[in-house]
C-alpha cells in the first residue's frame, strides 16, 4: 500500500502508516445542528466520504467516527427563538442532515456520537486536566484550559503562541487568566433553559465546544488514532485546542495525520451563513440532481477551494452525461470478483487516489477510459468504468434513468412521438420526422438514433 496523505501537522505529504496494521481509525468533525446543512457542509462530508471509501477499497478495516455537536450557544438561542426544546430542534436537524447526506450518496459513519451523550466522559477529561495543572476554575465559575502550560500549542496552525488569539465562539471572559485560554466547562446562566445544563462537581453547566471532540475521539477510537479531519476553518482554534487538551491529558499524540478540506466559495468569496451567500443542500438539490452535485464536489481536490456557480454545476452535469452515455451505448459486461487493480486504467486510477486522494486525476482516468470504451465497444472496459466510478460513489444509476431524469414531458408521450417520427421516416416524410425532433428539442428532449433504435435524454439539468 503506497498511500500518501498531506498532513497539516507537518505541512507535507507523508507515507500513510496506520498505528495498527490493517486497521484505520478516523475521526471527522461533523455538524453543529442548529440549522440545515449548506454546501460547505456537503463538501466536508463528501471529502471524507471519499477518504473512507478509498481506505476500504485499499484493503484497510476502517472505523469512521463523525460527531454531531448538539449543544452550544447557537443551538440554545435557536431553540429559544423557536419555542422548542433543544432535543426537539437537534433531532429535527439531525434527521435533515441524514436526508441530505443520504441523497448525496454519503455513507453513514460507523459511529455518529452526539455531544450530549458523552458529558460524563468530558467531565472526566476535564478533571484529569485539572489534576495535572492544565485546567483551572475561573472567578466566573467556568473551568478553563491554561494554554501557555502546554508547550506544543500552535504546532498545527504553525504560529507561535504570541501570534495567536483566543478566537473562541464566545467573547473573551474576564475570568480567564490569559486571553488565549479557552473554556472547558461553561457555568450555567440563570437565563438558560434547564435542558442546557448538566450537574457536575463544578456546578451546573455544559461542556465547551473543544472538549467534546477530545472526549468522543478518545472514547471511541482511543487516546491516539490515525486520522483527524475537518474543514480548514477548524484548524484554529478548534483542532489546535483539541490537540492541546488531549495531549496534555494523555501525553500521547492525539492524531497522527490531520486532514483539512478547502472552503466553498461563491464568486471566489468564502460561502458562509454570516455573509448570507450560502446555499443549503436542499436548495441545490431542488435545481440539480444529487449525483451531479456529488460529481461537482468530487472532481475538485479536497484541499482546494471549490467555487460554486450554476454554470459549474451545469458543466458537471454535461460531463457526467458523457460517462453515462458511454455506459448506455456499451453496456457493462457482467463481472465476477473484485476490481483488477493491475489493469492499466485501474492502476492509473489507484496511483491518483494514492497521492493524497487525487480525485481530479482519478476522474480524468474515468473519461480516458470512457473514450477507450467508445472506441473499442468493449463491455469489459465498460464494466471497469462502472466499477471505478463506484469507488467514488458515481455511475451506479441505470444510464437511461440518469439521462432521462427531470424531463418536462411524460416518458410515454415521448415514446409515442418517437414512434410517430419513425412512421414518418418509413413513409419518407422527412419533414414531419424533423419537425417531431425539433418539437421535442424545444421541450428539452434530444433524440439519439442508434443501431438498436432511437433513445432520448434530457438536454439540461
Amino acid at each position: 500500500m503506497s498511500l500518501r496523505i498531506y498532513n497539516t501537522l507537518s505541512g507535507r505529504l507523508e507515507q500513510f502508516t496506520p498505528i495498527e496494521t490493517g486497521k484505520v481509525r478516523m475521526y471527522v468533525c461533523g455538524m453543529t445542528v442548529y440549522d440545515v446543512c449548506h454546501l460547505g457542509h456537503a463538501r466536508s462530508m463528501l471529502a471524507f466520504d471519499v477518504v473512507q471509501r478509498w481506505l476500504k477499497a485499499s484493503g484497510w478495516d476502517v472505523t469512521y467516527v463523525r460527531n454531531v455537536t448538539d449543544i452550544d450557544d447557537k443551538i440554545i438561542r435557536r431553540a429559544l427563538e423557536n419555542g422548542e426544546s433543544i432535543r426537539s430542534l437537534t433531532d429535527r436537524m439531525v434527521a435533515l442532515l441524514h436526508r441530505d447526506a443520504d441523497a448525496l450518496g454519503i455513507e453513514r459513519p460507523d459511529h455518529e456520537p452526539r455531544a450530549t451523550d458523552f458529558v460524563p466522559q468530558m467531565l472526566s477529561l476535564i478533571a484529569k486536566l485539572e489534576q495535572q495543572g492544565f485546567a483551572y476554575r475561573a472567578s466566573n465559575q467556568d473551568v478553563n484550559f491554561s494554554v501557555r502550560k502546554f508547550a506544543g500549542y500552535g504546532k498545527l496552525s504553525g504560529k507561535s503562541i504570541d501570534e495567536l488569539r483566543a478566537g473562541e465562539r464566545v467573547a473573551v471572559d474576564d475570568g480567564k487568566a490569559d486571553p488565549l485560554d479557552f473554556v472547558l466547562w461553561k457555568s450555567a446562566k440563570a437565563s438558560e433553559p434547564a435542558d442546557a445544563k448538566w450537574p457536575s462537581s463544578y456546578g451546573e453547566g455544559r461542556p465547551g465546544w473543544h472538549i467534546e471532540c477530545s472526549a468522543m475521539g478518545c472514547e471511541l477510537l482511543g487516546e491516539s488514532f490515525d486520522i483527524h479531519g475537518g474543514g480548514a476553518d477548524l484548524q484554529f482554534p478548534h483542532h489546535e485546542n483539541e490537540i492541546a487538551q488531549s495531549e496534555a491529558a494523555s501525553g500521547r499524540p492525539f492524531a497522527r495525520y490531520w486532514m483539512h478540506n478547502g472552503f466553498v466559495t461563491r464568486d471566489h468569496e468564502k460561502m458562509s451563513k454570516s455573509l448570507g451567500n450560502f446555499f443549503t443542500i436542499a436548495e441545490i438539490l431542488a435545481r440539480f440532481d444529487a449525483e451531479t452535485t456529488r460529481f461537482f464536489i468530487i472532481r475538485a481536490h479536497y484541499r482546494s477551494a471549490l467555487n460554486y456557480s450554476d454554470a459549474h454545476l451545469e458543466d458537471a452535469h454535461a460531463a457526467l452525461k458523457r460517462l453515462y452515455t458511454t455506459l448506455q451505448t456499451v453496456p457493462p459486461q457482467p463481472q465476477a470478483g473484485a476490481l483488477d487493480w493491475s489493469a492499466p486504467y485501474a492502476q492509473r486510477f489507484k496511483a491518483a487516489m494514492d497521492l493524497d486522494f487525487g480525485t481530479p486525476e482519478a476522474v480524468a482516468v474515468l473519461f480516458e477510459l470512457a473514450s477507450e470504451v467508445n472506441r473499442t465497444q468493449s463491455g469489459e472496459l465498460s464494466a471497469q468504468l462502472k466499477s471505478l466510478g463506484a469507488v467514488l460513489g458515481l455511475l451506479q444509476s441505470r444510464p437511461d434513468v440518469f439521462l432521462q431524469a427531470g424531463a418536462a414531458v411524460e416518458g410515454a408521450d415521448i415514446l409515442e412521438r418517437i414512434a410517430q417520427r419513425q412512421a414518418a421516416k418509413t413513409a419518407r416524410d422527412f419533414a414531419l420526422a424533423d419537425a417531431i425532433r425539433q418539437e421535442l428539442l424545444g421541450q428539452g428532449i434530444v433524440l439519439k438514433d442508434t443501431p438498436q433504435g432511437t433513445t432520448w435524454e434530457v438536454t439540461a439539468p
